[in-house]
């Protein structure tokens, strides 16, 4: 049997590999349901000023977490933060939070999820990165299925779908400027993430100020809705993905994140009474089928690298890869 001084060093990376399961397991419902609780609150306030208070208030919280976590407090490369907040924040956020004002919460969040067909495209475009094999089905398979979800024939709910896939194409922009940047400097994802907000939320609070209009009506639902949204899909979620991020390859991390838009879609349809189509639901199929290969040839090069990265190490005394 092994000494207790042996045996540690293997079982903590294993806790932390569950860990960051039980992480992705909380990440996906809290996320999923963040659609139905932005939808719920949008009954009582403006799309501009909903998107404002949700950025706004998520900064305070963010800035206690990096002081909890005894993270610097000093923004990282201005340039490519100030782009990111604008793309991540101020198009991702206001461009959500309307078309979710303007359609259905579970037909956002997929056509949402559409970022990482989208990143693929830009990465091919401004890094040159090759599609290869699955990628080029899985970004096919998305296109048939975001034209089925969008179904533009019909003319109904057109505005609120070209809205999310707009969304959708920010947030895979803002994802580009985050890999440009990381090839320049070592930046501090949660501090990042932190300060992007601060830039990418000013934009929309000076827009909803200068809008006017009604205000938000402070109903019981409309606290309970910003709440959830502001402190669970903002906050924790962020902390939870960075966690997961941390402790499990990038493509089960990715694996974990396809059933946020079914949950989504799921909690539309019980507590809002959305229930999509079958030229619907059949678009959805195949835009998660076309994430679920994406996640998968992750996971498969995940697992190739770090077996690459064993067969490197230098051999024991018992002969195992040291």
């Amino acid at each position: 049997m092994a000494a207790p001084g042996e045996a540690e060093p293997a079982a903590r990376p294993a806790a932390r590999g569950d860990l960051g399961v039980l992480a992705l397991a909380i990440l996906a419902p809290v996320w999923g349901y963040g659609w139905v609780a932005s939808k719920v609150a949008l009954g009582y306030c403006p799309p501009l000023a909903f998107a404002a208070l949700r950025a706004g208030l998520s900064l305070p919280c963010l800035f206690i977490v990096l002081l909890v976590a005894r993270r610097s407090l000093r923004p990282p490369p201005l340039g490519f933060t100030l782009l990111i907040g604008l793309l991540q924040t101020t198009a991702f956020v206001g461009l959500s939070v309307w078309a979710v004002s303007s359609g259905g919460a579970g037909k956002v969040a997929v056509l949402t999820y559409t970022m990482p067909f989208w990143l693929l495209l830009l990465a091919r475009a401004f890094l040159g990165e090759r599609l290869r094999g699955t990628q080029v089905l899985a970004v096919c398979l998305a296109l048939v299925g975001l034209v089925l979800v969008i179904a533009p024939w019909t003319l109904h709910d057109v505005r609120s779908s070209v809205l999310a896939v707009a969304g959708g194409i920010a947030w895979a922009a803002s994802a580009l400027v985050v890999k440009l940047m990381q090839r320049r400097h070592e930046v501090d994802v949660l501090s990042l993430t932190a300060w992007q907000m601060v830039f990418g939320s000013l934009p929309l609070i000076v827009v909803a100020l200068i809008v006017g209009g009604a205000g938000p009506q402070w109903t019981a639902a409309f606290v309970a809705g910003l709440s959830y949204t502001v402190l669970l899909a903002n906050v924790l979620a962020w902390i939870l993905w960075l966690y997961a991020l941390r402790t499990l390859s990038a493509g089960t991390a990715g694996l974990g994140t396809l059933a946020i838009p079914a949950i989504g879609v799921l909690a539309a349809w019980l507590q809002l009474g959305e229930r999509p189509s079958a030229v619907e639901a059949g678009g959805m199929l195949l835009i998660a089928a076309a994430l679920a290969l994406l996640a998968a040839r992750g996971t498969a090069e995940s697992r190739r690298d770090a077996r690459r990265h064993d067969a490197g190490r230098p051999a024991g005394p018992d002969g195992s890869a040291g």
